[in-house]
């Protein structure tokens, strides 16, 4: 069962619904920094910060970016002529070692060890900034991150693979699906904790998990290369193939690491990323981006079938979210392909600011704890 809620009496809940909490979200990119100023629920200001290629290009490692970054927040907030003053500020959480779901406050054990990750990205800021920020305020104030990518509470069956030397770890779209998962459950009157869902986050990369009782038992590893193919991941490959291509001289280290991810996939095939420019190619008679397209659905709706498997073919419903989800040619071509497993439900966008806020309103309002990472 879930351990990342705790009950609060019906008086205190209502009387902590009446405060309007003024939380600061930031979400950095690899090319961007999404910032958003929730009141409650409500956007009280948004924007999106797109960093020049060369300028971010000066910066040897990610992690070093993360003046500029920070800088590019307190810029914005002057600019709004909103005052560094909030309740609490969440950045997205990053990819330091695997950890349960659920909110954590942000201390100097998690941006150290998010600061020197194996896997750079630029979500490993989030937590950084945040923390930086909460210090910098005149009156501090707690800093979070939520469902992180690589949150992991996975069946002990789901981390072995055929080999030893490489047990399985998922690093997938955490935040996005346990947010969709709970909305889903609020909207049909249950609860996250008692329904068995399998969700599949369609975007740059694809993931797919089986979410049994308020728990991610079993997802992909959709950032190293496991699953479906996406718009820029290679997904699962043939493992002698890979071999004989890393030995073969044609493409250092990091050029093959690009080939599983970033350079992968769709544009691997295409050159093109932008699956709404492949779709308009289809509507144009192009039967190359139809084969492409309609073979990226095939393999994901196969992921999703096989996470039926985990939980033994009970499942409520199977949500389908992430920007990708926006076309219709796509989830109604997985959804023919997966609707005798449970009925199907869209839930189109990332959601990732919205969910961050509403991660840190539930805190603040007492109705979620707040983990300590160790």
């Amino acid at each position: 069962m879930s351990t990342d809620t705790t009950s609060v009496s019906h008086a205190a809940q209502e009387a902590a619904a009446d405060v309007v909490y003024k939380i600061l979200v930031i979400n950095p990119g690899s090319t961007s920094t999404k910032l958003a100023v929730y009141h409650n629920r409500t956007v009280f200001a948004e924007t999106t910060v797109q960093h020049d290629a060369n300028e971010l290009q000066r910066f040897e490692q990610i992690v070093d970016q993360h003046d500029l970054r920070r800088q590019t927040v307190i810029d914005w907030l002057e600019a709004e002529g909103i005052p560094l003053q909030f309740d609490a500020i969440i950045g997205r959480g990053g990819l330091a070692k695997p950890v349960p779901g659920g909110v954590y406050r942000v201390n100097r054990r998690m941006c150290y060890d998010t600061y020197n990750a194996m896997r750079k990205h630029a979500c490993n800021l989030g937590c950084i900034i945040a923390y930086e920020l909460a210090a910098m305020q005149p009156v501090p104030c707690k800093a979070y991150i939520a469902d992180p990518g690589v949150v992991d509470e996975l069946l002990p069956e789901a981390r072995v693979s055929g080999s030893p030397l490489m047990p399985r770890i998922c690093i997938w779209h955490a935040l996005n699906q346990r947010a969709i998962a709970r909305r889903f459950a609020k909207q049909t009157g249950r609860r996250y904790e008692d329904i068995n869902l399998i969700v599949c986050h369609l975007g740059g990369g694809i993931s797919v998990a089986a979410h049994e009782h308020g728990r991610a038992v079993d997802a992909n590893n959709a950032l190293d290369g496991e699953g479906p193919f996406s718009p820029e991941r290679a997904g699962s490959l043939p493992a002698a193939d890979l071999i004989h291509l890393c030995f073969s001289g044609r493409y250092t280290e990091e050029q093959l690491k690009k080939r599983v991810a970033g350079q992968a996939g769709l544009v691997a095939h295409t050159g093109i990323n932008d699956v709404r420019e492949l779709l308009h190619r289809i509507d144009m008679g192009d039967e190359h981006a139809r084969l492409l397209i309609d073979a990226m659905i095939y393999h994901t709706a196969k992921s999703i079938a096989a996470e039926s498997a985990v939980l033994f073919g009970k499942v409520d419903a199977i949500l389908l979210t992430g920007g990708m989800a926006h076309s219709a040619y796509i989830t109604d071509g997985i959804t023919r392909r997966v609707k005798h497993l449970a009925p199907v439900h869209i839930f189109p966008g990332e959601n990732e600011m919205q969910a961050l806020a509403i991660n840190a309103l539930y805190v603040l309002q007492g109705t979620r704890e707040a983990k300590e990472y160790e």
